[in-house]
C-alpha cells in the first residue's frame, strides 16, 4: 500500500478555520505532557542520540533491546497523537505547528526510510499524521524543510566519514 493513498485530500479534511481558547487550551496540555520527566527524558534522548545515518541505524531502534527503543516509541507515538489533533481538524494546524515542530526532527530523521520502516513494523499508516503535518500546514512545511537540510548534512557527513 503507498503511503500517499493514506494521506486524506486536504479538502476532504475538515479543518479549522482560526484557532480559539479550545486550541490554546490543548496546547498547554500537550506542552504538559512534554514536561513530564520520563517524557522530557526521552525527548533529549532522541534528539541527541537517535542520529540514523541509513536502514540499519532505523531498524536497530525498533528492536526491544536497543537503548533508545523505549524512547523512540514514547516520542513517536506522543507527536503522531498531537499531530493527529490537526489532521482530524481538533486543533488548528498551523497554531499547533507554531510550538510543536520537535515532531518534525523525528519525522525527517525517519523520512528517508519511511516506506521500509512501514513495511518492517507492518504499520503502513505509521508516521502518518507527521507527515500530514510536513505536507499540509505551512508552517510544517517550512519546519520540515529546515530538519530535511539537517538531515541531509548530516546524511552527506556520514557518508564522507565511510568514504
Amino acid at each position: 500500500m503507498n503511503s500517499s493513498s493514506l494521506l486524506p485530500d486536504a479538502s476532504s479534511v475538515p479543518l479549522k478555520d482560526y484557532a480559539d481558547h479550545h486550541d490554546a487550551d490543548l496546547a498547554l496540555k500537550l506542552y504538559d505532557l512534554r514536561r513530564e520527566a520520563v517524557m522530557r527524558e526521552s525527548r533529549t534522548a532522541l534528539v541527541s542520540k537517535f542520529l540514523p545515518a541509513s536502514w540499519d541505524d532505523v531498524l536497530a531502534v525498533t528492536k526491544p533491546d536497543h537503548p533508545l527503543n523505549a524512547a523512540f516509541r514514547q516520542c513517536a507515538t506522543y507527536w503522531e497523537m498531537a499531530y493527529a489533533m490537526a489532521r482530524h481538524g481538533v486543533m488548528h494546524g498551523e497554531f499547533l505547528m507554531e510550538s510543536s515542530g520537535e515532531g518534525l526532527l523525528l519525522f525527517t530523521r525517519i523520512e528517508p526510510w519511511l516506506e521500509q520502516y512501514r513495511q518492517h513494523v507492518g504499520n503502513p499508516l505509521a508516521f502518518r499524521n507527521a507527515e500530514w503535518v510536513a505536507k499540509e500546514t505551512e508552517l510544517g512545511r517550512q519546519i520540515a524543510e529546515r530538519f530535511r537540510k539537517r538531515v541531509r548534512a548530516h546524511l552527506d557527513a556520514a557518508k564522507a566519514a565511510t568514504s
